[in-house]
């Protein structure tokens, strides 16, 4: 009798250790592709293995990775998961030390790294002090820092990418996309700004030089903009 039971378990073991996860998708990702994602969390000699795969994603630590908050791994079946990503929030990132530093809509600093990630502007012309991951960005002048959490979310509500958002000595917004850069003066009236550039922006693929944005008035309706070729 234990002959046989012990018969069962080895059997049952083998066909444990012998079922593989053969189907995977990924959800909620955007900084990373499908690709990567299944690289990195599945990434040794038996991670694709069923049995190990739930025990490791129910009762282990999960891997850290740079601007991933959280990620889930949900059995459909022994040989098919989804992998539900949930991303860091980030608006943008200062140089500091050699390092990007990238903050989120609050102006906390979620992570630190040497690459560029593509869709976030980087920021220049602050002033900061010490930087301290998971710590607020020390800047110098906290209404400018203010404009630019705005300006961020202004953005992201059109869906304009920048590549870079400088700020002058005057705490004028300068954005840079592509060739083109982009004068968008103070802080004021940001919503209409952003919107008259979003409907600008396709008549100036390819093109390289400054538009003019700063003399936008809310109360004209019919506005032009004075854009300088280089």
């Amino acid at each position: 009798m234990l002959g046989i039971l012990a018969a069962v378990l080895l059997l049952a073991a083998i066909l444990l250790l012998a079922v593989r996860i053969t189907n995977i998708e990924v959800s909620g990702n955007r900084q990373y592709t499908k690709e990567q994602i299944i690289d990195l969390i599945f990434d040794g000699r038996w991670s694709r293995n069923s049995a190990y795969c739930y025990y490791e994603s129910k009762f282990r630590e999960h891997k850290s990775i740079p601007f991933i908050e959280e990620y889930r791994v949900e059995f459909k079946s022994p040989t098919h998961v989804e992998i539900v990503v949930f991303e860091k929030s980030v608006v943008g990132y200062v140089s500091y030390m050699s390092s990007y530093m990238y903050f989120d809509k609050d102006g906390i600093i979620v992570e630190s790294s040497g690459e560029q990630l593509p869709g976030v502007p980087w920021i220049t012309g602050l002033e900061f002090g010490h930087i301290v991951l998971h710590q607020p960005l020390p800047v110098g002048d906290q209404d400018i820092f203010e404009d630019i959490l705005n300006l961020a979310q202004v953005l992201s509500v059109n869906g304009v990418q920048v590549d870079k958002i400088n700020y002058n000595s005057f705490g004028e917004a300068q954005l840079f996309i592509g060739d083109v850069m982009v004068e968008l003066g103070g802080d004021e009236n940001l919503n209409g700004k952003i919107t008259e550039l979003k409907d600008i922006l396709p008549h100036l693929d390819g093109l390289s030089g400054t538009l003019y944005l700063d003399t936008y008035d809310e109360s004209n309706s019919s506005p032009t903009y004075r854009f300088v070729k280089k």
